[in-house]
């Protein structure tokens, strides 16, 4: 049975980053175990079992607080996943049990219980579960833990590095942070505990972001040249927080040059070389992503797609649509209403 809420929250209001979402499905349906994966995590998802699907048995144990998402996730059978650009997300598997095989950024890697694949917001990623395979999946928005990774940095008073692909959860940093996943997705998964006091909420995420800040690992050596990185000129970083406090804002690319103090060009050069793409660019797919993280969460009969959109600052309808099937391969409306 599919379920999915927010605790506590008025669907027809801006969604609280405090308050946390839930979401369960158990199914032996392979088209609705990926439109449910699409639906919490990403929109260009692919599942397809890797032989005969006797023995499916999808299990999906989803929380969702603010920048963070956090999956249990099982499939019962050797599948295939294929996902699109994540964009705007790090992303971080990590099994309790079994293997997942990574190829990622034209690396391959294994992810298994003594060590988590980690995704960086580039690149599509292949992935071939085990049987057994039964793991955390955890989703970041790019931009809180790019300010943790910033904190970090800072702290080992090192420059910024390209993250390896995997961590150790044996051991160390990773272990605990595996510890803290673990126990915050199951108080956020009960509607009568500490998940019910949104300040400790608040504080209980950005622990688990800047303990996985942490836990990943960096190579020695410098930084790949026109990679994204951790430490951004102040006028990058001032234009995201801008964007950020404000994504519904009608912001122009004269408006965003001005925030950062430089000229048009300069800024998107800076945004290319440090973010991957420019502002406007960024500012569109940041919008998609709450629209569609807000969609996913509402009474269909309590709001509409226009004045969700429109309060992220999509003014031409057809527009966003089109953007939105781009994106997440199914309308908006469509959305919501596999939220009915």
């Amino acid at each position: 049975m599919d379920t999915a809420g927010a605790a506590g929250a008025d669907p027809g209001a801006a969604p609280d980053a405090d308050v946390p979402a839930r979401y369960a499905l158990r199914t032996t349906d392979v088209e609705e175990a990926g439109a449910f994966c699409r639906r919490v995590f990403y929109g260009p998802l692919e599942v397809k079992p890797a032989g005969g699907i006797d023995g499916f048995a999808f299990a999906g144990e989803v929380v969702h607080t603010g920048p963070l998402t956090i999956g249990d996730i099982s499939y019962g059978v050797e599948l295939c996943v294929g996902i699109g650009d994540l964009r705007t997300a790090y992303h971080v598997l990590a099994p309790l049990t079994g293997t997942v095989q990574v190829m990622h950024r034209g690396a391959a890697t294994t992810a298994d219980p003594g060590r988590a694949a980690v995704f960086q917001p580039t690149g599509a990623i292949d992935l071939r579960w085990s049987p057994d395979c039964r793991l955390f999946s955890v989703k970041v928005e790019r931009l809180a833990f790019e300010r943790e990774l910033e904190a970090v940095l800072e702290l080992r008073d090192g420059p910024p590095q390209p993250l390896l692909a995997t961590f150790g959860l044996a051991a160390g940093p990773g272990r605990s942070w595996m510890a803290l996943i673990r126990l915050l997705h199951a108080e956020l998964r009960e509607p009568d505990g500490l998940s019910t006091v949104p300040w400790l909420v608040h504080k209980w995420r950005d622990l688990a972001i800047s303990g996985l800040a942490c836990a990943v690992e960096q190579p020695d050596g410098t930084g790949v040249p026109g990679q994204p990185t951790a430490r951004r000129p102040r006028t990058v970083k001032r234009t995201l927080d801008a964007m950020h406090a404000e994504p519904g804002r009608q912001f122009t690319a004269a408006d965003l040059a001005g925030i950062a103090g430089v000229g048009i060009r300069v800024l998107q050069e800076s945004f290319r070389q440090h973010v991957g793409v420019p502002p406007l660019t960024y500012l569109r797919r940041l919008r998609l992503e709450g629209v569609h993280a807000e969609l996913t969460r509402a009474d269909k009969g309590k709001v509409s797609v226009s004045e969700v959109a429109h309060r992220w600052g999509f003014t031409h309808l057809g527009r966003f649509a089109g953007a939105y099937r781009a994106r997440y391969g199914i309308s908006p409306s469509e959305t919501l209403r596999d939220r009915g």
